[in-house]
């Protein structure tokens, strides 16, 4: 899927709410993001619906994959083209049954698989759409996640024909760590949307992606 390339920014809402968050989201839009998901886990669902129907208008305006973290419900009511589903939100394949059902459209299906092959086999053989392996370093979002190795990018791209994407403490510092691997997408939480100025930071992590992907 052409769309599943490039720099993958996850929000972060308990940094930027309302019109900060669009403003954040704007900044990394113009800085190089092409897949945007937004991550809210509080029960405000008003302003979560809100918030995910602004951006995934502003996301399509602007040619960017949208979306939506683990709730179905919001990925449907907010326009968005796709949900991705971490290890505990059910199965891909009940997920694609109930997109196909309710949407008038296909929508991407997204799967955590943290540093588990098996996970990404399963999700693979269930329809997802695109893989993602990590923690790739030790990640302030998720400080107890998994340790992911960078072989798994490799080993999966070959295994299952999918965009795989890389996260977990991903820096423009630290993402040449993951050579020789050639991630398809690249998330990133804190590195990008922590910054003072997102859209240099947007632009400096989409350029390190690309010399990631450059043959050698």
């Amino acid at each position: 899927m052409s769309s599943l390339k490039g720099l993958y920014a996850i929000t972060d809402t308990t940094r930027h709410q309302g019109q900060a968050l669009m403003r954040a989201v704007q900044e990394a839009i113009a800085g190089g993001v092409t897949v945007l998901q937004y991550r809210d886990k509080t029960t405000d669902a008003a302003r979560r619906l809100d918030e995910a129907s602004a951006l995934a208008e502003y996301c399509q305006q602007h040619g960017v994959c949208f979306i939506v973290n683990d709730d179905i419900d919001l990925a449907l009511n907010s326009q968005a083209d796709g949900v991705h589903l971490g290890g505990a939100d059910g199965s891909i394949a009940a997920a694609r049954d109930r997109l196909v059902k309710q949407a008038k459209h296909d929508l991407i299906i997204g799967a955590s698989c943290y540093d588990q092959i098996q996970r990404a086999e399963q999700a693979a053989l269930e329809g997802a759409d695109y893989i993602a392996f990590g923690a790739m370093f030790p990640s302030r979002t998720k400080p107890n996640a998994p340790q992911a190795s960078a072989s798994l990018i490799t080993d999966a791209q070959r295994r299952f024909g999918l965009p795989v994407c890389a996260i977990g403490g991903i820096t423009a510092e630290n993402m040449s760590e993951l050579s020789p691997a050639r991630p398809d997408m690249i998330a990133v939480v804190s590195d990008l949307f922590s910054s003072a100025d997102i859209r240099t930071r947007a632009r400096a992590l989409h350029q390190q992606w690309q010399k990631l992907n450059t043959p050698h």
